[in-house]
């Protein structure tokens, strides 16, 4: 069952956007919570949106200094940076006109990178394989300009994985610990 989720996530992308495919440039910021956020944080991106009714999405976010002030070493100047890239399935939303709900989720990529407190040492970073799932409200004001409100739930995969820290085989995973949600919202350009 695992193996055929990632062909079948391509194959419904592929499937789902048509040849003149409308096109959504949605800036954002929001907030972090839950899961492995020990205060809520802000995060900011983008969603690059392909079709109306259902589509695909292009889903970026950045969250820099994840887990506050404090590191989980107890120091105070080192900084844990979140970032994803998430490929993914909408259902609803873009409608012309008027307020419309949606629901989407995929997989992409999520990479947690370390700063030291004082340059002690290089910067770590590790790149892991996610799932994401949300939902929202899309409206717009005119016919290229409108607002996009989302929750998401991201969730680290884990397998087994080289020294650069991706995994080998991705059919052959499990659903990680690391988890977190996010809030935000933006100003929607279509096109």
């Amino acid at each position: 069952m695992r193996n055929a989720i990632i062909p079948a996530l391509l194959l419904s992308a592929l499937v789902s956007v048509p040849a003149a495919a409308q096109t959504t440039l949605t800036p954002f910021g929001g907030t972090t919570f839950g899961g492995e956020t020990t205060e809520n944080r802000y995060v900011y991106g983008a969603v690059l949106g392909f079709g109306s009714g259902a589509g695909v999405d292009i889903d970026f976010g950045y969250a820099p200094n994840f887990f506050g002030d404090d590191d989980p070493f107890g120091n105070l100047d080192g900084k844990l940076n979140i970032t994803t890239l998430m490929f993914n399935i909408r259902f609803g939303g873009n409608k012309p006109s008027g307020v419309s709900p949606f629901v989407s989720g995929g997989a992409g990529l999520m990479r947690g990178s370390v700063s030291s407190p004082g340059d002690l040492f290089d910067e770590v970073s590790r790149n892991d394989f996610a799932l994401n799932v949300g939902g929202g409200l899309t409206g717009y004001f005119n016919d290229h300009v409108g607002l996009r409100g989302d929750v998401r739930y991201f969730r680290s995969l884990q397998g087994e994985s080289g020294a650069d820290g991706i995994i080998l085989d991705p059919r052959d995973f499990d659903l990680g610990e690391f988890d977190f949600w996010r809030a935000t919202v933006g100003l929607s350009l279509r096109f």
